[in-house]
């Protein structure tokens, strides 16, 4: 999943990477947009496409409740389809490294948080632009310090939906719920939903409008958290390979608890592997 609350140190460092990624990407987009594809364009957001990809992608959080810090989590994925019999599915990982304040001195810690893996089953949905699937997922707390993991293993399911037969505007959603089973037992319970819409609209050249904000709700003490964004990205495609340069600004509409960011930065590079 794409949701955690990370915290980093309020230093100029992350605005700086911040800065470098949108230079980057306007940079990109003068000088390569003419190699990019509508059909890439149109599934390089797919995250049920049918092939290997990797992602680096980073949260920066500028004002984060109840601690007047600011965050930071940047995400690896992995994720490469495989075939169980007659059914085809989709296997992803997701690996967060993430910089937290700590009570009550407020310092932050800076270390992997937890392992999330998720199995999606891809169902046949009669028309090749439409993906449909939905599997287990398992979180494991391989959190480099308390505060950085939930100290829980949990397994829950995931349902993803995403629509491209309109080369113009893709949407779709990622839906999750888990539950913790397992693991210390002076930690809190998990009983976390999120639910992830994703609408983009092309541009032309690659280019493309993008909102892909992540609700997320704790079942266990109904904190919450509804950001909305609104950024852009480019696509790249270079022999076998498509790259896709993100930023997207998001605010919080609504929110409750401590740790819920109230406006963060959300950039990243994702990469797909023709086969």
């Amino acid at each position: 999943m794409d949701y955690s609350s990370t915290i980093s140190s309020p230093s100029g460092a992350n605005m700086r990477k911040v800065s470098g990624l949108i230079a980057l990407a306007l940079l990109m987009s003068n000088c390569w947009a003419a190699d990019s594809g509508a059909g890439s364009a149109a599934q390089a957001n797919n995250p049920l496409a049918n092939m290997t990809a990797f992602n680096m992608q980073n949260y920066y959080m500028g004002d984060v409740s109840g601690t007047n810090k600011d965050a930071n989590q940047f995400w690896f994925r992995y994720a490469t389809p495989f075939s169980l019999g007659d059914s085809d599915w989709l296997l992803r990982a997701s690996l967060p490294i993430s910089t937290y304040p700590t009570p009550p001195a407020g310092g932050h810690q800076t270390g992997t948080g937890d392992l999330n893996v998720f199995a999606s089953w891809l169902i046949d949905t009669g028309n090749p632009a439409v993906s449909f699937g939905f599997g287990p997922q398992v979180t494991l707390p391989t959190a480099s310090e308390d505060a950085l993991g939930t100290g829980k293993t949990s397994a829950g399911l995931v349902n993803v939906l995403f629509d491209a037969s309109n080369p113009k505007f893709q949407y779709g959603y990622l839906a999750s719920w888990q539950h913790s089973i397992g693991g210390e037992g002076d930690r809190a319970d998990v009983n976390l939903a999120t639910f992830q819409p994703f609408m983009f609209y092309q541009l032309g050249g690659g280019t493309y409008l993008r909102s892909a904000p992540i609700w997320a709700y704790n079942l266990h003490n109904d904190d919450y958290s509804m950001p909305l964004g609104l950024g852009i990205g480019q696509v790249i495609k270079d022999q076998k390979t498509v790259y896709n340069f993100f930023i997207e600004p998001q605010g919080s509409i609504a929110d409750r608890g401590d740790g819920q960011p109230r406006w963060q930065i959300f950039a990243g590079l994702n990469l797909q592997f023709l086969d």
